[in-house]
């Protein structure tokens, strides 16, 4: 990234390990990481990779083992509850099943308005707060006057996805956080959802960090791209370095194992 670009979330040592002795099992392992505001990054790897762990690690879900993470030039301090709260003000995510990212007891209405109170408007005129609902479920081509007193659960799955980009347009944070946004809904959604992702970060300059294990989707969306294997990131750089001139021989089977329609599939790997 160039040196114009302010860094917005950093990490250095980062480092998470579960278990204990023979059984521990060390999922992310010292990595090094630098993310700058405006900036869409792509952290790909397989499976078991490390990859969720730190994407949890990043939004503060759970606690590292060792290493430290900086936001906005200052260590982050989320020791409380309110500390928390104020940190994830500026970063959200939207995660890879959307039916399970919603509380089943909570109307649309509920999920909305929650958002426009974490940003400080909940003493706003009930009618300004419709307005504002209606505005991000617009933005997101949903109709908020057919949502209005509905469960997400009664919504499609793309429908819900929608939904959450909705919440983000709402919240306008500063980093959100795509853990593999578009594997469970269909190819026209998946690039609808795009799309939209794209057109917010562009508007409000969010920096977007996809979680993935598509190597195209990583190079079609992607300033730069951090390639995970066994917990480590073994390779970084921009996306046409990364993906067009790869140096590791992880990432140079990653990219051989993404099927081609003009060449015959090698299955020996699989």
């Amino acid at each position: 990234m160039t040196d114009e670009k302010k860094l917005c979330l950093s990490a250095t040592g980062l480092t998470k390990v579960f278990g204990f002795g023979r059984h521990k099992t060390v999922a992310v392992d010292h990595v090094d990481i630098n993310l700058y505001e405006g900036e869409v990054v792509s952290i790909v790897g397989e499976s078991g990779s490390g990859k969720t762990t730190l994407a949890k690690l990043l939004l503060g879900l759970i606690n590292p083992t060792e290493g430290d993470i900086y936001f906005q030039g200052k260590k982050r301090d989320i020791s409380t509850q309110k500390k928390k709260q104020e940190y994830w003000k500026n970063i959200q995510a939207i995660f890879q099943d959307p039916f399970s990212s919603y509380n089943i007891f909570n109307k649309i209405d509920a999920v909305l308005l929650d958002c426009i109170r974490m940003r400080g408007g909940g003493k706003l005129p009930h009618a300004k707060k419709v307005e504002m609902m209606a505005e991000a479920c617009s933005f997101v081509n949903l109709k908020f006057e057919e949502l209005t007193n509905k469960y997400p659960f009664e919504l499609s799955g793309g429908q819900m996805q929608r939904l959450m980009i909705a919440r983000i347009f709402l919240l306008k944070p500063k980093i959100l956080l795509a853990d593999e946004p578009t594997s469970m809904i269909d190819a026209c959604s998946r690039a609808t959802i795009l799309d939209m992702l794209m057109q917010l970060r562009n508007e409000i300059g969010m920096t977007v960090i996809f979680i993935t294990h598509d190597i195209g989707l990583a190079y079609y969306v992607s300033d730069s791209v951090c390639i995970m294997e066994h917990g480590k990131i073994v390779e970084s750089g921009s996306a046409d370095a990364v993906i067009l001139h790869p140096k590791e021989a992880y990432t140079q089977r990653l990219i051989s194992d993404v099927p081609k329609i003009y060449e015959e599939w090698d299955l020996s790997t699989v």
